[in-house]
């Protein structure tokens, strides 16, 4: 099964991630950190804010990469750290236009379940990848789950708790 975690920045997503990572769970894991920290050497401050589509371009590619490699688990559960998606919700919540190819990878490259992390003030913190303040984070939330739910998903929410009661929470859910 291809599932995938996907959440605003700041709600505990990569907490998530890294505790499945560490008992033993197949995860492709988010590129937009390591093509942030890439184009700031290379001088540009946010790829993302400065060139969202070159931005946006480049992490569909890896994206599309990440799903195919998952075809050879064959019967295993493979978790994405976001999901093709969420490029599209990203693009909707700056009010970028761009070309139908996001729209038809997001619709071509199906994933079985999906699991949202709502915005949680408690652990909201900004770094110096994430530049979103609280309320950005509230406003990406609904892009997110609208792109998804406009692409036929059901999605699950994951209910806020500790990072182990939030991981049982996925897994029970698969099972």
């Amino acid at each position: 099964m291809k599932i995938v975690i996907s959440g605003g920045p700041g709600t505990g997503k990569t907490s998530i991630i890294n505790e499945l990572v560490s008992i033993g769970q197949i995860v492709f894991h988010e590129s937009s950190r390591e093509i942030t920290t890439k184009y700031k050497k290379l001088g540009h401050d946010q790829l993302f804010l400065s060139n969202p589509i070159k931005f946006s371009e480049i992490l569909l590619a890896n994206r599309i990469k990440q799903y195919k490699d998952a075809n050879k688990f064959n019967s295993k559960n493979c978790f994405f750290d976001r999901g093709i998606p969420d490029i599209v919700a990203y693009l909707d919540y700056k009010k970028v236009t761009y070309n139908k190819d996001f729209t038809i990878n997001s619709q071509k490259y199906k994933y079985d379940m999906i699991f949202i992390v709502e915005p949680w003030n408690e652990i909201y913190k900004k770094d110096q990848e994430r530049y979103e303040s609280y309320n950005q984070l509230i406003d990406i939330d609904y892009f997110i789950k609208e792109t998804y739910r406009g692409l036929g998903y059901e999605y699950n929410i994951i209910p806020n708790g500790t990072i182990q009661q939030r991981v049982d929470y996925i897994l029970n859910e698969i099972r």
